[in-house]
């Protein structure tokens, strides 16, 4: 049962006053960083913006008191606005909150079972795909009100959308537009002068001061909603059609993959800048709660926020409590201030939303795709383009087939048949590692098998060693029949990781796919020069002169081999 206890349950051991305060001061600091994020997500999504202050409080309360992470921050994020968007203007709010609800159970099942961890079977490109599409699609539905663009109605679809826009461009405001670009340009400045102020929530105090202070003629909260309702959000239970759970199987499904897919990076965010481990199904469970109970009381689809969390763990958030205090900060805003939100210019929200599709759209990713095979880079097209002309639903299922058929066809590129000659035995004399010396100041582990997405967490097992191994870890590739854009992913993680920790990365015996795929994606500025060896025998001579290098000691040539491998064994599928 411990497995299973929520990390805020964990944390109350020791919890003190000096460990509230730190919390409560991350807390406070990520809810003014949400305000405006919040009701700008909801915006865009096509409902009233107290839909996503609501949906912060409740689902990031949720989460917090709940989850599996010690600092995840739950919420509204960029990676629903293009799915929700569809359902409302398809099924309506009614549809919106079905389909959350239907998706929360679909992400407690997940949890319960332990299928959480399938998560890892979506790969790279399509996940990189999809970032992309979404990050196109949010940026476009700003562009209206960036601009202050006189049209009635924006069309859902993308294509119809960017016609409308340019055909109704002449009509742009100035001071609209002006307002947005401000709004940029100071969270740009914050972000890289100033980090320790959130930009986001300057840019919107800031905005709307001009507006109020000048009375500017311009659309804000309160022109198009009428403003936010002050007062605790009110419980009530939707109207569920019957009708509508078919229909709606598809959209829940994706609701549910995008929230755990978010949920759990945000989560190994966390981990890496925290130093802790998320326990990934218990997150999944309140994540699914989340997702349950929001709806009920007017919220949105809720999922771990990556900017939010690491804006948490930044502040100096040490628990759960920090993500608690986040959610009843937002609380007190609307309880006590949200009468000022009618001010707020929507050209700022959508300068907010600009920067955040930006920051999501994963593009430094894109260069290191195009270095890979012709598959990978196709699968990272299609679901890119899908996600933007047709459907995020169609683009995740059409992604996913196209990488299961890449997976069988990698598999079977792996098996051959050969003839076993005397220069295949005098050949492999390098790759062996009987009768060869291990020096103590290094270790070696192997890869055994394709290492494509899904097996990638294995090497999470070296990682979790790491402050414990020696010097200089060898990584034995001669067994690694195949690697994918997901796996050199992993490997480039990983070398980043062990330098950081002050110790040198050999990798050694790789064979053609894998060697080919390094090569074209430069692989190894992430490993060093000269850290790329043909066989163990060589990585080993290497591993010498690197020593020697690190510690400044030529004698590490000469005491070389006070370890066998008996005593420093190697670890199979690492």
């Amino acid at each position: 049962m411990k497995d299973w206890l929520p990390k805020s349950i964990q944390c109350l051991h020791g919890y003190n006053r000096r460990t509230f305060l730190s919390d409560a001061v991350a807390g406070i600091t990520v809810g003014f960083v949400a305000l405006p994020l919040a009701m700008a997500f909801a915006i865009a999504s096509g409902v009233a913006p107290q839909s996503g202050l609501y949906c912060a409080i409740v689902a990031g309360f949720l989460v917090s008191a709940l989850g599996g992470s010690r600092t995840q921050i739950g919420g509204p994020t960029g990676a629903f606005v293009v799915v929700v968007f569809g359902i409302v203007t398809r099924y309506g709010l009614d549809g919106l909150y079905m389909c959350t609800v239907m998706a929360g159970i679909i992400l407690v099942v997940l949890g319960i079972t332990g299928l959480g961890t399938a998560v890892k079977f979506i790969p790279r490109p399509v996940v990189v795909g999809f970032t992309n599409g979404i990050a196109v699609i949010i940026a476009s539905t700003q562009i209206k009100d960036f601009f202050g663009i006189r049209v009635e109605s924006v069309p859902g679809v993308f294509l119809a959308r960017i016609e409308v826009l340019a055909r109704n461009f002449r009509s742009f405001s100035i001071l609209e537009t002006s307002l947005g670009v401000l709004s940029i340009v100071v969270i740009l400045f914050f972000m890289r002068y100033v980090k320790k102020v959130p930009g986001y929530i300057v840019a919107l105090f800031l905005g709307t001061a001009i507006v109020v202070i000048f009375k500017l003629p311009v659309q804000t909260i309160g022109t198009r909603f009428g403003g936010i309702p002050s007062g605790l959000p009110h419980f009530v239970l939707p109207t569920f059609r019957f009708d509508l759970m078919r229909p709606l199987i598809s959209p829940a499904i994706t609701v549910a993959m995008l929230g755990a897919i978010e949920s759990l990076m945000s989560a190994v965010v966390s981990d890496r800048m925290s130093g802790e481990k998320h326990n990934p199904n218990v997150e999944l469970v309140a994540q699914g709660v989340a997702n349950i109970i929001s709806p009920l009381f007017g919220g949105l689809p809720a999922t771990g926020a990556i900017a939010r969390t690491a804006t948490n763990v930044r502040s100096g958030a040490k628990t759960p409590v920090a993500g608690m205090v986040h959610a009843l900060t937002l609380l007190a805003i609307i309880l006590f201030v949200a009468p000022l939100a009618r001010f707020i210019p929507l050209s700022v929200l959508a300068g907010i939303l600009f920067v955040v599709a930006y920051n999501m759209g994963e593009w430094r990713e894109i260069p290191e795709l195009l270095k890979l095979s012709r598959m990978d880079i196709g699968t990272w097209l299609v679901t890119f383009l899908l996600t933007v002309f047709a459907d995020l639903t169609v683009a995740v299922e059409a992604g996913m087939i196209l990488a299961a058929l890449i997976f069988i066809r990698k598999v079977t590129e792996t098996t051959t048949v050969a003839q076993v000659t005397d220069e295949y035995l005098r050949e492999g004399h390098a790759h062996i590692l009987q009768h060869k010396e291990i020096p103590p100041y290094v270790a070696i582990f192997r890869i055994h098998g394709p290492f494509l997405f899904g097996a990638t967490d294995k090497i999470d097992e070296v990682i979790s060693r790491i402050s414990d191994l020696p010097l200089i870890i060898v990584l034995r590739l001669r067994n690694m029949t195949a690697i994918d854009a997901t796996g050199l992913q992993a490997l480039e993680n990983f070398a980043d990781i062990v330098h950081q920790s002050g110790r040198g990365l050999i990798l050694c015996g790789a064979r053609e796919q894998p060697a080919r795929l390094m090569r074209q994606a430069e692989f190894e500025g992430h490993v060093g020069e000269g850290n790329i060896s043909e066989s163990i025998a060589e990585a080993l001579e290497r591993a010498k002169t690197l020593h020697s290098q690190m510690t400044g000691d030529d004698s590490a040539h000469h005491n070389a081999g006070r370890r066998s491998t008996d005593i420093h064994p190697v670890r199979s599928g690492s």
